[in-house]
């Protein structure tokens, strides 16, 4: 059932205030290391390094010794967040494909020269391979086009490979024809490098494409690697180029890379949690004992280098891991081991905040993820553990929950007991259990962001985001147990922000899905309220025509419900089901945004649009900026502080007292 929308109140004229010193910087609580892209080659003095593109603002190409795991030299990548596309060219160069602003980078011996955009229209470079000489070819998205890039004669651009597709993941390059491969689902395609003309390869058989990417595409002494799947392990399949036929497949295989031969023509990777070797003309894979653990083993660059080492004679097997560790191993003496290495750790952007059970202030990262734990009274840090990307984090019966990116996965912590996430940071000591503990995903349901989540009574309740090419999220109810959920409450629309009061749990949408490369069919995003006894949505309603999301919901002391969407705040009565009050802060439709109400001083205290925090007195509807900046993300804690977070940097601003 549609509301009908009426508006009482009119908005408060704008002013600012000037809180003073009651701002704190608190300076960066998340810190660490994520490398995505690499490549094995030589470095700036001749030597074979492992390179590594690591994330942060801004990104930095970093060499590492192989034999120390010291880093020997780190580059800037301006303008760049990080890189999932790191290749050696045969002529020496390093190329680096960044993503956030499409750029393609490429180090000599005389430093990174930042080449620009390739493809204007294009945001992200996923992926590079090396051609002859200097050249290299990429692999891009949301228009999933293929390029080429000569120094002699600048960039090519081939095309968009499919209709259908927006994204190139993946490229390799061998004999004179590029192969590139799709998001879901999944195609592989053949283009020749002179003429451009491309031919789709063939399904390998008993494969179903749908919600497979062709992930990672490799290249090596006439065989095609084709991993299916995602970010987890998947199947390999292996097609004989000369035959142009499908001729293995071995599963579990983790990405990103296999190394080049050795001098049989046999290659490495990770499979089933375990480096092995693999022989295409036998299709025999043998063990080599070496064991990766963890949420995620994808090698970042796998190669060969000689590394002057007694346990390691001749070339051994190399490479990075997405946390700084390199690995190595020696086929001779099977010889291994694991090293820290040296790659700094980058300042990690807030995207989820919370008070916690212990009335300490919680944090959770992009991308590189981190988990920190803030003492209220001083400010300072006291935990710090690798951790996931986090969407959002609430307080429920005792415990923090955490919802994290990819798969919509829910984690319940107990501060009390000690930390053991033995998928990204384990506990040293034997034997603990899992805390933070994974309870449910929801990637059955193509859900990748638990974006909103509320302690609902005896319930959490969880709202999610799709995954790339789908619509509609999930509204989910936990009782410790069991997960009862719901699909397109609101058709085609993702939950992104969630509240709960006397039985029933309030949500606001969002027109888009969880990738942006997800067209949306709606227009504008809809409140709505559901009774948690009867299961049911009770009405559904537009409070803020035109604005495409509602990314936050909080009840004021009087029992009004209140959202931000875009540039307006508006308060709602939950039993007329009418817009009771409006505050327009601006024009804006951004789907950013954050409300809490202060129960010390009874306002509301929000992050408007990335460019400001604010506070509003709800009764007199007079607003306030606080501090201008890119606010996406604050907390209210109970003593009346709030918390809020400028990209990397944490601030408090303190109740006056």
């Amino acid at each position: 059932m549609l509301v009908a929308l009426l508006v009482v109140a009119a908005s408060a004229a704008p002013a600012h205030a000037s809180p003073g010193d009651r701002i704190q910087d608190l300076g960066v609580p998340l810190q660490d290391v994520l490398l995505i892209g690499g490549t094995v080659a030589p470095g700036p003095d001749g030597r074979t390094v492992l390179w590594g593109a690591s994330s942060g603002a801004p990104a930095h190409l970093n060499a590492v010794d192989p034999a120390t795991g010291a880093e020997v030299a780190r580059y800037d990548l301006p303008e760049a967040g990080g890189s999932w596309a790191v290749e050696a060219t045969p002529d020496g160069s390093v190329y680096v494909g960044s993503y956030g602003d499409g750029r393609l980078y490429r180090w000599t011996a005389a430093g990174v020269q930042d080449l620009g955009r390739p493809i204007a229209s294009e945001n992200f470079i996923w992926s590079v391979a090396a051609g002859e000489g200097a050249t290299v070819y990429g692999g891009t998205s949301p228009g999933g086009r293929l390029f080429g890039y000569d120094p002699a004669t600048g960039v090519r651009d081939y095309g968009k490979l499919s209709a259908t597709h927006a994204y190139v993941r993946s490229v390799s390059v061998t004999g004179g024809k590029i192969y590139a491969g799709t998001e879901a689902p999944a195609k592989v395609f053949e283009v020749d490098v002179a003429s451009g003309q491309s031919v789709e390869l063939p399904t390998p058989p008993g494969l179903d494409p749908v919600g497979k990417w062709a992930y990672d595409v490799n290249a090596v002494d006439g065989y095609l690697y084709v991993r299916y799947g995602g970010a987890t392990p998947g199947p390999l399949h292996v097609w004989d180029i000369a035959a142009r036929q499908w001729v293995d497949a071995l599963d579990q295989a983790h990405g990103l890379d296999v190394s080049p031969p050795d001098a049989e023509g046999r290659i490495y990777f990770v499979k089933g949690g375990e480096l092995v070797r693999y022989d295409p003309r036998t299709r025999t894979v043998t063990s080599t004992g070496m064991p990766f653990t963890g949420r995620v083993s994808n090698t970042r660059g796998i190669g060969w280098a000689e590394l002057g080492l007694p346990d390691y004679p001749g070339k051994s097997i190399v490479g990075l891991l997405w946390r700084g560790l390199m690995f190595r191993y020696n086929p001779e003496t099977g010889a291994r081991s694991f090293v820290q290495t040296g790659v700094r750790g980058e300042p990690i952007d807030v995207t989820a905040m919370s008070e916690g059970p212990d009335g300490r202030v919680y944090l959770g990262g992009f991308l590189n993820g981190g988990f920190a734990a803030i003492n209220p009274q001083s400010g300072e840090r006291e935990e710090f553990h690798t951790f996931s990307q986090s969407e959002d984090m609430t307080t429920h019966d005792g415990k923090l929950y955490v919802g994290a990116y990819p798969e919509a996965r829910v984690y319940g912590y107990d501060p009390a007991l000690p930390w053991n996430s033995t998928e990204y940071s384990p506990s040293p000591e034997p034997g603990p259990a899992a805390n933070p503990a994974r309870l449910f995903d929801f990637a059955a349901d193509h859900q990748i962001r638990p974006r909103a989540m509320v302690s609902a009574g005896r319930y959490l309740a969880v709202g999610t985001m799709p995954d790339l090419g789908h619509l509609g999220g999930v509204l989910a109810l936990y009782d410790g147990e069991n997960v009862t959920s719901q699909r397109h409450v609101i058709p085609d629309q993702s939950i992104v922000s969630l509240a709960y009061r006397d039985g029933v749990v309030y949500g606001g949408t969002s027109i888009y899905s969880g990738q942006s490369a997800t067209p949306p069919t709606q227009t504008e995003a809809r409140l709505f309220a559901w009774s948690v006894a009867q299961n049911r949505l009770l009405w559904e309603m537009v409070p803020a025509p035109g604005k495409p999301a509602i990314p936050a919901l909080t009840f004021d002391d009087r029992g009004r419900l209140w959202g931000i969407a875009g540039g307006e705040v508006f308060g709602v009565d939950p039993g007329s089901r009418k817009v009771v009050s409006r505050v327009t802060l601006s024009a804006s439709k951004s789907a950013s945004g954050q409300l809490a109400f202060n129960r010390q001083d009874r306002k509301l205290y929000g992050a408007h649009a990335g460019q400001s925090l604010f506070s509003l007195d709800p009764r007199t509807r007079r607003h306030a900026v606080l501090k201008e900046g890119p606010v996406h993300h604050l907390a209210v804690h109970r003593s009346g502080d709030v918390y809020f977070a400028e990209g990397s940097r944490l601030f408090r601003l303190q109740q006056i007292r």
